[in-house]
């Protein structure tokens, strides 16, 4: 399954490669490619059985929240758009993924350092349906640099993860 091309990207500075990984680090492409079924574009099965909703950005209001009576303005300032998000039925989980590529200097440097404030917005989102949070980044190798070295043990810090150009479905308990 293809993804559409993002025609309007991030930033006014986000570069090609930056859209193209995006678009080619696709939740619904993964579990597809692992033996799952879309239906609907959001309804997730193996076996015929209904384990999970794929919903990404405001998708997540849409398919997961609104259906439950979930006012995001009610709980949290800003509305978060997370770039994929699976929640799994079977271990209650909504599991945030976050992609960031980079391939010069740039602001993703300071994103990366956001992830336990999200992940606390998340959580606090989540709280009244008791639903559980898990927050993950997907980088590509630009981030595995030396450099980097203390904001991804930072990442782990604050209870979050990271993976290196895949989507971790083993993560996610699938």
């Amino acid at each position: 399954m293809a993804s559409l091309a993002n025609k309007h990207g991030g930033g006014s500075k986000t570069n090609i490669n930056g859209l193209h990984f995006e678009q080619t680090t696709s939740l619904n492409d993964a579990l597809i490619n692992k033996g799952y079924t879309i239906k609907n574009g959001y309804d997730v099965y193996k076996d015929n059985k209904k384990i999970g909703i794929s919903a990404p950005k405001r998708n997540l209001y849409k398919k997961i929240l609104e259906p439950r009576g979930i006012n995001f303005g009610s709980i949290i300032s800003k509305q978060l758009l997370p770039d994929d998000a699976f929640y799994n039925l079977n271990d209650n989980t909504i599991y945030i993924l976050e992609k960031k590529f980079q391939n010069s200097h740039g602001s993703v440097d300071e994103k990366l350092q956001t992830c336990g404030f999200k992940k606390w917005e998340y959580e606090k989102l989540f709280s009244p349906i008791n639903i559980k949070v898990e927050y993950i980044y997907i980088l590509n190798d630009w981030f595995k640099q030396s450099k980097y070295h203390d904001t991804l043990d930072y990442i782990n810090l604050q209870n979050c993860h990271y993976y290196f150009n895949e989507i971790p479905l083993d993560f996610l308990n699938l």
